[in-house]
């Protein structure tokens, strides 16, 4: 019997939109302030997935230049009907506070790998935005309201209003379909329809680790709804430290022989309540009942372990982890903060063969930092890479990083002082507060400088050499239980990236050299 391990996406993938299309399987996952925008990875057995395409590439389609930490790209939903898929985001610009800035925006393609079409602009009444396609040929949005005000719920309910997709554009009024349970946070609706019932799937409790599932349905697509009596439908167990946590968000697919599955996002703690790598993607096989309820196979809670489905095995091929910079495009695991790709600040081409970063904004800027990452998709390994850097003065620096947000990360960094010269430096920001953690900075000679960094768990330890020496330990151990969603004194909502960055604090823009970079998990 074939089995799917949790998580089916480790690392950073949380709020999982999976849609089939004959004998494909595809899901959606947000990618908030990280370009570009959405991924979208394939399976045709629900075992093997591969990460396929990004449909928010350019900035008429997604700018989030000055976006806030944990903003940008929310709750993505995919869906296909006559021939098209239909992408539904939100570009969150402001979330802390009162009022949430939250724009809703539909791009089309005809073909999964694109291209996608420039955005049309749907509402700004709330997040988690996803679109429902009736058998009768009608579709309609859907979104949780957001509500500002003192004394009500902030999680209103659930909107649904007509989408034209003649005119590419909402009609007719909006209908609260939905309020929600006691779990409160009532958020991230989907729609399905079976056996003459519509089923509405959301996410309640909140996204830490009393998330949930809830499960509605109604003869009418108005309503009214009436909740599982079993609710919630999948939960995690805070007191099972082995277990998946923060179960919830979660998508319905039926595979081509009637057997259905749930994918859902969770989270893997490393020590105590902290979830290192953030909220990754997992799937349930579900069933349903004889009076029409879905259930989890062994649920309520979730499991590592789960039955496939009765499909051929399909391995997928993977990008390898090492990078040596020598092809005309990078790979498709990399990513940017909150701007593309650009010659302005990346190269492949101007030194063949090596990564160019020319010197950008500081790591706290929510603007044009110049920085290269990958998700953190491993409880241990060593990230390795090697620079060719000549800086000029002390707001010069590029090398290894290991980022969660503006607000904390630990910083490799080769850069210059008056009376060292090129030297190393370690730099860490915990909850925004910036440290320099090596009391003398270490001097380099000219040329290539090997960079690497060991993690395990929480634990994280920085080494450097020559091209022509063995590694040494530069620096303590440091713990990096706050490169997590939950080590903040308010709710973020992505995950650790390891990678490289560069920054001119001059402005004159100095390039930094990658010859490559090695990403190497360890037992």
């Amino acid at each position: 019997m074939a089995i799917i391990t949790n998580p089916v996406l480790p690392g950073y993938h949380p709020d999982p939109s999976m849609l089939r299309v004959d004998d494909d399987y595809y899901i959606a996952v947000s990618t908030f302030e990280w370009f570009p925008g959405v991924q979208i990875h394939h399976s045709r057995d629900l075992v093997h997935w591969r990460l396929l395409t990004y449909p928010l590439t350019r900035t008429t389609q997604l700018d989030m230049v000055g976006n806030i930490d944990s903003g940008g790209v929310w709750a993505p939903c995919l869906s296909h009907a006559d021939g098209v898929f239909y992408l539904i985001y939100t570009d969150v610009k402001s979330r802390k506070g009162a009022f949430k800035d939250t724009h809703n925006y539909l791009v089309t393609a005809e073909n999964i790998e694109g291209p996608w079409s420039d955005p049309v602009y749907l509402n700004s009444s709330g997040f988690d935005p996803s679109l429902f396609h009736d058998d009768d040929g009608s579709s309609w949005l859907l979104n949780m309201i957001w509500d500002f005000r003192q004394g009500e719920n902030a999680f209103a309910g659930i909107a649904l209003q007509r989408y034209d997709r003649i005119s590419q554009s909402l009609t007719g009024p909006v209908h609260n379909i939905f309020k929600g349970t006691r779990l409160g946070v009532t958020e991230a609706p989907h729609l399905y329809k079976r056996n003459g019932y519509y089923y509405l799937i959301t996410a309640e409790g909140g996204t830490g680790y009393t998330h949930a599932v809830t499960v509605a349905r109604s003869a009418s697509l108005l309503g009214p709804y009436e909740v599982d009596p079993d609710n919630p439908v999948l939960t995690s167990d805070p007191g099972q430290a082995g277990q998946l946590q923060k179960a919830g968000h979660a998508s319905l697919v039926e595979t081509q022989n009637g057997e259905w599955y749930m994918a859902h996002l969770c989270a893997r703690p490393v020590v105590e309540d902290k979830c290192i790598l953030g909220r990754e993607t997992a799937i349930q096989k579900c069933h349903w009942t004889q009076d029409g309820w879905l259930r989890v196979m062994d649920g309520p809670h979730p499991s590592i372990n789960v039955e496939a489905p009765k499909l051929p095995p399909h391995p997928m091929p993977m990008e390898n982890d090492r990078d040596e910079f020598s092809s005309p495009e990078l790979k498709g695991y990399w990513n940017s903060l909150r701007r593309p790709f650009g010659e302005d600040w990346i190269s492949l081409s101007e030194r063949p063969g090596f990564l160019r970063l020319k010197g950008g904004e500081s790591m706290q800027s929510m603007h044009r930092q110049s920085l290269l990452a990958r998700r953190l998709t491993d409880f241990h390994v060593e990230i390795e890479t090697q620079l060719e850097y000549s800086p000029e003065n002390f707001q010069q620096m590029a090398g290894l990083i290991i980022y969660y947000d503006t607000t904390d990360y630990a910083y490799l960094c080769v850069t210059h002082h008056e009376a060292r010269g090129r030297c190393l430096g370690i730099i860490e920001s915990r909850h925004g507060q910036y440290d320099e953690l090596l009391t003398e900075r270490v001097a380099l000679p000219e040329g290539p400088i090997r960079l690497m960094a060991t993690i395990h768990n929480e634990r994280l330890q920085f080494h450097v050499a020559s091209v022509d020496e063995a590694w040494r330990t530069i620096g303590d151990v440091i713990d990096i239980r706050h490169l997590s969603d939950d080590a903040a004194d308010y709710i973020r909502f992505t995950g650790t990236f390891v990678g490289l960055c560069a920054q001119d604090l001059g402005g004159r823009r100095r390039a930094a050299d990658f010859s490559y970079f090695d990403y190497r998990p360890l037992p």
